[in-house]
């Protein structure tokens, strides 16, 4: 299935013939999307790949605001990009969700569904997640030193977030945080659900 999502993908958008990276689902701080952009060059870029949308994102206060989706209609390719005010003339981030519970997409050698262990692996050493029994739920907190922590080439850093299907009752702990070596969020196994790569302020 994911291969044939791809031969689409290609012939429907340039962008994808000519950047191997984009063929290779590999997410750098320069591409799919760079800090430099704007909706209107994604637009150009990827074409009817790259849809406004109302509502994307929620701020303080509950304010939504609009953003963009490349690649709405392929759930494993899907990438939501804020910008840094409502003129929509420079990228902010952009974030990676579990709608398809996998994602072509990998960031630093992680990708949607990635275990803790695999994360662990990445950072090189234990870090903080935040108690599911929150806003920031499963959002890593700390990388605690690791490789993570540092800005990816390029100067954009990720977050991670962590969160599995059913109650987690028993990891809430009234806003603290959890190591990603404690053995019962080990045995609890849950996964990366959400990736964003943010860029720097200018």
């Amino acid at each position: 299935m994911r291969n044939a999502i791809a031969a689409v993908l290609l012939v429907a958008s340039p962008a994808f013939a000519q950047n191997a990276a984009l063929q290779e689902g590999t997410i750098t701080c320069s591409s799919p999307v760079s800090p430099n952009d704007s909706a209107k060059s994604l637009m150009l870029r990827y074409g009817g790949e790259a849809v406004i949308q109302d509502g994307l994102y929620t701020g303080v206060e509950d304010i939504t605001y609009k953003g963009l989706v490349l690649f709405p209609h392929a759930p494993d390719w899907r990438i939501e990009v804020s910008f840094t005010d409502e003129t929509m003339n420079r990228v902010a981030g952009f974030t990676l969700h579990d709608t398809a519970k996998t994602s072509h997409w990998n960031v630093a050698g992680m990708t949607i569904g990635s275990s803790l262990t695999e994360v662990r692996k990445v950072n090189g050493k234990p870090f903080l997640v935040n108690d599911f029994d929150s806003d920031a739920g499963g959002f890593v907190r700390n990388w605690k030193g690791g490789a993570l922590g540092q800005p990816l080439p390029g100067s954009c850093r990720v977050t991670v977030r962590f969160g599995k299907d059913g109650s987690a009752d028993h990891l809430a702990r009234g806003g603290e945080y959890i190591s990603s070596d404690n053995d019962v969020l080990v045995k609890w196994a849950p996964v990366v659900i959400q990736i964003g790569v943010n860029f720097p302020e200018r």
